[in-house]
């Protein structure tokens, strides 16, 4: 099934909006609570599975659902649609928590992109979303982003979003190390791996963690700045910049 062809703005810096435009019969699929706003003409149905194969039947929506519901997401995603009589309307997303949304063409990844397993947001309708498992030992323990990933293919738009900051690196043939947490997507081809992060000394002192992530070979990357978890970690009350806090505190009072 071929994508719909369907335009887009994205608004904001920190909690970023997407706005899909939609011509008249054009739908849009997105995560379950991802929709901000929709115009009149807008209607919106609840469905197992992406759509990307009208023609299942209800083991393999079933079987879809589930792949979904292993990958820790809902069972159903949405899918919106200009039933209207305007020839264009809107509809708008946000992501979860701060960060960047990110636009791909797949039709520029033949074999599609591997996603971190809650980095799907929305895509046009045509996109097949499948898991991925990571087939690696090492990397399904220690890489941040365990066994189960995303896989997205299609000739379409699709949208994905990450922590803070966004970086889209290209790789010819090259290898590059990466904090195990800040790896969001890559093209599928790109070899994923875990390894150590360096001598004894360095994996206890040094601050970087025990394991790095390991990507190499030919094609894009995308890296996040601040993945949920080290926010979630940031904020948290005893978090890693309480101390620094307190410091602060106390230079101002004494």
């Amino acid at each position: 099934m071929r994508s719909h062809e369907i335009d887009y703005r994205i608004y904001g810096t920190d909690i970023q909006v997407l706005e899909v435009e939609l011509d008249q019969n054009e739908t849009v699929i997105a995560e379950a609570g991802a929709m901000v706003f929709m115009e009149d003409g807008v209607t919106f149905e609840t469905k197992m599975g992406d759509g990307s194969e009208p023609e299942q039947g209800l083991l393999g929506k079933l079987f879809s659902a589930g792949s979904r519901f292993i990958t820790g997401e809902s069972l159903f995603m949405t899918h919106f649609t200009h039933r209207g009589h305007k020839p264009k309307t809107r509809v708008g997303f946000s992501a979860p928590y701060p960060g960047t949304i990110i636009p791909i063409d797949l039709s520029r990844s033949s074999n599609g992109i591997i996603v971190q397993k809650d980095g799907f947001l929305a895509a046009a309708l045509g996109t097949k979303i499948q898991i991925h498992f990571n087939q690696k030992l090492g990397s399904g323990f220690f890489g941040g982003e365990g066994f189960i990933l995303q896989r997205l293919t299609g000739d379409g738009l699709a949208f994905i979003h990450a922590g803070g900051t966004v970086l889209e690196k290209q790789l010819n043939n090259e290898t590059i190390r990466v904090d195990t947490g800040c790896v969001v997507a890559f093209e599928n081809g790109i070899d994923f791996s875990i390894e150590r992060s360096g001598g004894l000394k360095s994996m206890i002192f040094g601050g970087e963690g025990i394991f790095l992530a390991t990507l190499r070979g030919t094609g894009r990357v995308w890296l996040q700045s601040m993945p949920i978890k080290k926010l979630i970690e940031a904020l948290m009350p005893r978090g890693q910049n309480t101390n620094k806090e307190g410091g602060l505190l106390s230079s101002f009072l004494e």
